[in-house]
């Protein structure tokens, strides 16, 4: 389970690190991130997930949401401290076991660290 502040919660902060961070995607993830602002440089990292309902029944996104925040557990600590990240899984997600997310979200979000910023 991630903290309270370790969490994205409003809709303003999800758009936010969407259209203002770096988009990569692999496998069966997309992520976005956006790396700090100075003013923002004291906060701890955080993340939000985009599960939608083609992924499955209500059981099916749950588990993948669950796989999805152990998995941003143990990677929020390698992230600068300001970092928000949004992590969207697509429909195949529901059939990935977890090692797979793992990878995907690790491929992911090395792509989001070297890529180039998103357009605005």
């Amino acid at each position: 389970m991630l903290a309270t502040a370790q969490r994205l919660r409003r809709r303003g902060e999800f758009a936010a690190a969407v259209r203002g961070g770096r988009r990569a995607a692999r496998g069966v993830l997309v992520v976005h991130v956006k790396f700090p602002d100075p003013e923002n440089s004291g906060r701890p990292a955080r993340a939000g997930f985009v599960v939608p309902r083609t992924i499955g029944g209500a059981v099916v996104r749950n588990q993948v949401k669950r796989r999805l925040r152990q998995l941003v557990r143990e990677r929020l600590g390698q992230l600068p401290t300001g970092t928000d990240v949004v992590v969207r899984a697509l429909p195949a997600a529901a059939r990935r076991g977890y090692r797979g997310l793992a990878a995907d979200l690790d491929a992911a979000l090395e792509a989001a660290r070297r890529g180039k910023p998103a357009p605005r």
